[in-house]
């Protein structure tokens, strides 16, 4: 008999069994498959008579933001599980077609002398930009590390006029709250001129799933006033090693994860019409006893499947059956490669490599690859964001060698022409390797091999169902207390001692961990409550 049993090992998972075993309960971790980690893993990979220890490769997320505004990694103690964090300064670079570079610095001036090298009055605007968005996600931050609820929004907006001085500049308060409420695209528009500055704070703003025209999406771009506080850093030995820091931090608090034992059923004890979860049956038939159980899985995994009809109202389980998780989201290929992109852009760049570089030359461009997405095809020229974080960590690859990953949106789970994914991959993961040579020349015959995700690939190696890392579309309609579905957005399901903690639910997906950190404090809310009565 468990105190809690968790089932899976991702990240938010993780964070949830931690916190609930330094509390003094016993927790045990399940995870399906042979390695831990969920979609924050690194595997070796590539093992070759040159390179016999091989390179070690994500297999998920690799670059590391929201974690890092937080206080998990402090909470945890996790650098003393092993857990070191490289900085990626700049955490971000967009080559300029035209030739030349912009870097985003975690320094907001710095950023600033850079974007005046394209456009000294965007330049300008930048600071604007950071300014208001700082105020408002001061305030913003707050309501994702609590359970979401009705009015928590407006409350905080309503507190950041205090805040600060103000959340809004007198006489600007229904400008700025329309700003809030409108497209990430519109508010580029408005705050900047020169395309390269608009397109490459587009595509990041993209990472996130809805489109740039899409309403209430504005804050997707807003966020990069945040980014300026915390910075993008980076698990030296590769992303996998924040959940293996968890882990460790788990067992040394006598907690316990079990590799290889795929959950079949949540076990659930009825009394007419109440519902009790009290352990699990794995696929081999064991059956684990416990008083609570946590799922990390997705939500339609966790209730369609491993609860099940039977135990739901049939509204609820239409409901849940009606989450837009939607119809992919993109592709990656993870590869081998003999040197680093030489850019044409900028030439000898000295810190390009240090963090993500952003390789969409237009927003026309942008808008053509989501084009392509919505008519049910892959992108005949994919956008892309690739990643070289062997310059900065290059333990993670044999001398001399490199790791390249080039991240890809739009690309449809289900082709409209009914195609099979299995018979276009190598094409498709090729048209992104080809925009990084279209960039690097350098790169044309410099590949020495390559890993390929496409939506169904990550669908079947994470159990993100369609491919969509964020777990469900990041629409308004799916977030904050409507996410996944009002009735489950605390964490808690209609199953008494059976709780959520994937990024299925409030605030979403990324390496954030917030869902967990929310999802334990909720279970141990509701376990000093019993204790009390």
């Amino acid at each position: 008999m468990y105190d809690i049993i968790v089932i899976g090992s991702g990240h938010n998972g993780l964070t949830t069994a931690c916190y609930l075993a330094m509390a003094g309960h016993s927790v045990c971790v399940l995870e399906s498959r042979d390695t831990l980690g969920g979609a924050v893993c690194t595997e070796p990979m590539f093992h070759s008579p040159e390179a016999p220890d091989g390179y070690r490769v994500d297999v998920g997320s690799s670059a590391h933001f929201m974690i890092h505004q937080t206080p998990v990694i402090e909470d945890l103690g996790l650098e003393s599980y092993g857990l070191e964090y490289i900085e990626m300064d700049p955490f971000m670079s967009y080559p300029v077609p035209e030739g030349g570079v912009i870097h985003f610095h975690r320094s907001v001036e710095k950023t600033m002398e850079s974007i005046a090298t394209v456009s000294p009055a965007d330049a300008a605007s930048y600071r604007d930009f950071i300014d208001f968005w700082k105020r408002i996600n001061t305030g913003v931050l707050k309501t994702f590390l609590v359970p979401p609820a009705p009015g928590r929004i407006l409350r905080e907006v309503l507190k950041g006029q205090y805040r600060e001085g103000s959340m809004f500049k007198k006489g600007e308060h229904m400008n700025g709250l329309r700003r809030i409420l409108g497209s990430y695209g519109q508010v580029v528009d408005e705050y900047f001129e020169n395309e390269s500055v608009k397109s490459a704070l587009l595509w990041f703003a993209a990472q996130s799933g809805p489109p740039p025209d899409q309403t209430a999406t504005a804050d997707f771009v807003g966020w990069q006033a945040m980014l300026h506080e915390s910075g993008g850093k980076r698990p030296k030995g590769g992303s996998g090693m924040l959940t293996q820091a968890m882990a460790r931090m788990l067992e040394a608090h006598g907690g316990e994860v079990r590799l290889n034992a795929p959950v079949e059923k949540i076990l659930i004890r009825s009394e007419g019409n109440h519902k009790k979860a009290v352990g699990v049956r794995l696929a081999n038939g064991e059956e684990l006893s416990a008083r609570r159980v946590v799922s990390n899985a997705h939500v339609q995994t966790t209730m369609l499947r491993l609860v099940g009809p039977e135990h739901l109202a049939a509204s609820l389980f239409k409901r849940i059956g009606d989450i837009n998780v939607g119809n992919g989201f993109g592709m990656v290929i993870r590869c081998a490669v003999e040197e680093l992109p030489e850019y044409e852009a900028c030439p000898g760049d000295p810190c390009i490599h240090n963090g993500l570089q952003l390789l969409v030359p237009s927003r026309d461009y942008m808008n053509a690859s989501i084009g392509d997405y919505m008519a049910g095809r892959p992108p005949e020229h994919p956008s892309v964001l690739a990643m070289t974080f062997t310059k900065i960590d290059p333990s993670l690859a044999p001398d001399g060698k490199h790791l390249l990953y080039a991240w890809a949106q739009w690309h449809p789970y289900r082709l409209s022409d009914g195609s099979n994914w299995e018979n276009i991959r190598e094409r498709e993961a090729q048209k992104i390797y080809d925009v990084i040579t279209r960039y690097a020349p350098n790169m044309a015959d410099k590949r020495i091999d390559w890993y390929i995700q496409t939506p169904p690939d990550i669908e079947q190696k994470h159990g993100l169902l369609r491919g969509n890392v964020m777990h469900v579309e990041m629409t308004f309609d799916q977030m904050f207390m409507f996410r996944p579905t009002p009735e489950l957005s605390r964490y808690k399901t209609p199953v008494e001692n059976l709780y959520l903690s994937s990024a299925s639910c409030h605030p979403g997906g990324g390496v954030f961990a917030a869902a967990g950190y929310n999802a334990a404090g909720v279970v141990l809310r509701d376990i000093r409550k019993r204790k009390f009565f």
